[in-house]
């Protein structure tokens, strides 16, 4: 790779290229502010009147100018240097900038053929902003080059780096709003260039952009000293190069020399890792953009100042159809661009200008980066069934499962390391959730000094962990948005940190399933071991199952949930989410051993179908149950045979149908989710009118949730996470939580009308249990002998 020689001199643009330069940025704030405002007369042909603008204003204007300025210069550089680059916006409200850009340089009107390049065209553009039928205010899905939602503040850096990660060709510029980084995710996210390696993966340019002000206030980095701005960056590992200041010609001239300094600078540490091999660390470079918040905009309004205040950060001249004189003031801002050199008659881009985007691919909005599905390519996958535990028999044999798990991952992580295109992310869990074995082929990554004692540490390591569930879940998605897979392990308390980050997520690919250029990505795919049944040690702040009623919000047509029971079926889940496409699939399985229950080939079948009865538990096979017990989980699944053995002991005379649930989106209506059963086959399975007890891992109320539209919802009774926890037993987390053996056969007692007396030597035997276990883990620090060594098959 050639050394690029940076420019030395003040003025890197030539009169006629400022000329240029400065021209396309008039053209990009001119089709921005249009789409803020306008409904008709895009090109002002006439004199402005209020039939002409929108009926309701919507959108930010604040941030965009700024945003533009950079587009331009990144697009010279692009040309200049040949760069693959893609442009991640934090300011995502800043949506009408990318909007207009990606118009002017065609990208647009190729995905949006309505919306040509032409007068027709950009009324149609002006008219679609913020309008019912059209599009966002802020950068979205729609918008092409964007892998990233107005929406998600604070995410824009990690984004920025997963795209990277393994794009060695790439260039990510990311602009970081200064409202955006007074977030958390972003401080920590400063950070992430202790995890990019020169060899083999891209780079990625910060560009912090300081225009002073949030809604209504001003901004914490905007406010503190240059020396001190300079320290705090210097500190996270870079090297900031400053553009600051408010005239159009000086910043264009100083926003080239920084860029030119800032691409050879990058271009030279990349050449020397790849030429030498990495040695340590480089200090990459960033910029830090100074300029005014609503630039060329108004300069006041009714006496108030607009340009460089906060005033300026959303619609800066309002109420258009009760102060008539602010009619004029817009006309008066929108022809301060000139828009007549700028488009012909037509509404074309001048010719002159139109050169100033790059061709193809090279376009940040056409760059097939930002629509990953087009370098998507499965996973070589190994089988699962290689890893299967032999059952002899139901409840015979203890595994860890997702230590099994761990194992199928490593061989992912193995058959595809030439490939470069699978990582796994966890926040400093990998070894605690059992997945140690994928450091047999790989290790953690870090470009930080390593020591003498650090274990599975390396600068290509493919392992990404850093203690913020923010950063996991950010990298994760940039990687998956630009084509790659992966997966992501965590503590199931902790998951909610990324709550946020989910939700946005997940719109983004129920949106983008109606965008026809939008190709599918990879499935972003959650491990929750951990769990709360098992976070006995760890105590009550660790004992939290609620995400998943936070995925279950979600549009079905993306979200799926699997509760395996054990190591074979979570063999068979994780292949299957492994090579979905375009969902969230979230996983949770437990860590500790635990009895093992399905061989392979009954596993496969368990899961393809979701949900089923368990034959070698039930009894009823002669005619209809007097019970069903139901059970959704590894320790439900444990505690409902558990309760299950003591039945068939105590009342062998009582016909019990066991049903599991692998898949939590089966019990809902076909009409409500696509794994849904119909209502006859949920009928026959759980009965129209015998008792359900059903053993659910989380709060109960969600399977209420789920099933109130079937037939016998009125006879089912849920036990599940009541929100008793404490340091204490595994057990005594069932029985805190009313989730144990002896309350679920309480439970049947209750429930079963038939029982009656006969029931009543059983229900004292169970209260004698439960004061048994009681004095027991009081006295010793562990459940009885009868609870750790309980077997199905003895």
């Amino acid at each position: 790779m050639p050394k690029i020689k940076p420019k030395r001199t003040d003025k890197p643009l030539s009169p006629d290229l400022l000329r240029k330069m400065h021209a396309y940025w008039r053209a990009a704030n001119y089709l921005s502010v249009g789409q803020i405002y306008l409904y008709d007369n895009p090109l002002l042909k006439e004199p402005l009147k209020l039939e002409h603008v929108k009926p309701r204003l919507l959108g930010h204007w604040g941030t965009t100018p700024g945003l533009n300025f950079i587009y331009v210069h990144l697009n010279r550089v692009i040309q200049q240097y040949d760069l693959s680059m893609i442009y991640v916006t934090g300011p995502g409200h800043g949506g009408p900038a990318l909007v207009a850009n990606t118009y002017l340089e065609g990208t647009y009107s190729e995905v949006y053929p309505n919306v040509s390049q032409d007068e027709a065209g950009m009324k149609k553009l002006f008219t679609q902003f913020s309008f019912p039928g059209g599009i966002p205010s802020h950068v979205a899905p729609e918008t092409p080059g964007s892998i990233n939602e107005g929406g998600e503040l604070g995410y824009a850096l990690s984004h920025a780096y997963g795209a990277a990660f393994d794009n060695p060709d790439l260039l990510v510029a990311c602009v970081v709003g200064d409202g955006e980084a007074e977030t958390g995710p972003m401080a920590t996210s400063w950070h992430s260039n202790k995890f990019l390696n020169p060899v083999h993966d891209g780079a990625v340019l910060p560009i912090l952009h300081l225009n002073g002000y949030k809604i209504a206030g001003p901004t914490l980095l905007a406010r503190i000293p240059h020396e001190e701005l300079d320290a705090l960056f210097r500190g996270y590992g870079y090297t900031p190069y400053f553009v600051e200041g408010n005239d159009p010609e000086k910043m264009h001239q100083l926003m080239a020399a920084a860029l030119d300094t800032v691409i050879d600078e990058i271009k030279r540490i990349q050449h020397d890792a790849r030429s030498n091999g990495f040695s340590e660390r480089p200090r990459w470079p960033m910029i830090i953009l100074r300029s005014p918040k609503g630039w060329t905009g108004p300069e006041s309004v009714d006496g108030q100042p607009i340009e460089d205040t906060f005033r300026s950060h959303q619609v800066p001249v309002a109420a258009l159809a009760t102060k008539p004189r602010h009619l004029k003031i817009l006309e008066k801002w929108m022809k301060s661009y000139r828009p007549e050199e700028l488009f012909d008659d037509h509404g074309k881009l001048m010719a002159e200008l139109s050169e100033l985007a790059p061709k193809w691919e090279r376009r940040m909005g056409a760059n097939p980066h930002a629509n990953g599905g087009l370098l998507l390519h499965d996973l070589k996958m190994p089988d699962f069934r290689d890893y299967a535990i032999a059952i002899p028999r139901p409840g015979d044999v203890k595994a860890e499962a997702t230590r099994v798990q761990g194992q199928f991952i490593r061989d992912v992580l193995k058959l595809n390391a030439e490939a470069r295109n699978f990582r796994v992310f966890s926040p400093d869990e990998t070894e605690s959730n059992r997945w140690g074995a994928v450091f047999d082929v790989t290790n953690r990554c870090s470009t930080a000094e390593i020591f003498p004692g650090d274990e599975h540490v390396a600068p290509d390591g493919r392992v990404m962990e850093v203690l913020s569930e923010h950063q996991c879940q950010g990298w994760l998605e940039g990687y998956l948005l630009t084509g790659r897979h992966g997966f992501f392990s965590s503590y199931e308390a902790f998951i909610h940190i990324v709550d946020s980050m989910f939700n946005q997520h997940a719109k983004w690919l129920d949106v983008t399933r109606d965008i026809p250029w939008r190709r599918p990505i990879a499935s972003l795919n959650y491990l929750l071991s951990s769990h709360v049944w098992r976070q006995d040690h760890n105590g009550f702040s660790h004992q939290d199952p609620g995400f998943i009623d936070i995925v279950v919000n979600k549009k079905a047509e993306v979200i799926r949930v699997y509760f395996p029971p054990d190591a074979n079926t979570l063999l068979v889940v994780t292949d299957h989410c492994l090579r979905s496409h375009n969902d969230v699939n979230v996983i949770v399985a437990g860590k500790q051993l635990e009895l093992q229950w399905l061989d392979m080939d009954a596993a496969i079948k368990h899961c393809t179908t979701g949900l089923g009865i368990w034959e070698w538990a039930s009894n009823d096979e002669d005619g209809d149950p007097d019970v069903v017990m139901a059970c959704c989980g590894d320790v439900p699944t444990l505690e409902t045979l558990a309760a299950v053995k003591i039945l068939h002991q105590h009342l062998p005379e009582l016909k019990i149908r066991v049903i599991n649930i692998v898949n939590l989106m089966t019990l809902q209506p076909p009409s409500e989710h696509p794994h849904g059963i119909s209502d006859k086959d949920f009928d026959i399975l759980f009965t129209r009118d015998k008792p359900i007890i059903f053993a659910y891992h989380g709060y109960p109320w969600l399977i209420h949730r789920l099933t109130y539209r079937r037939t016998n919802h009125a006879q089912l009774h849920v036990r599940g996470y009541k929100e008793n926890g404490t340091t204490t037993t595994p057990f005594d987390m069932a029985v805190l939580n009313d989730l144990d053996r002896y309350h679920l056969v309480g439970d049947v007692i209750d429930r079963v009308p038939s029982l009656g007396s006969r029931a009543a030597y059983l229900k004292q035997f169970l209260r004698d249990r439960l004061l048994d276990h009681r004095v027991y883990i009081e006295k010793h620090g562990e459940d009885m002998p009868e609870i750790r060594h309980w077997k199905w098959s003895e």
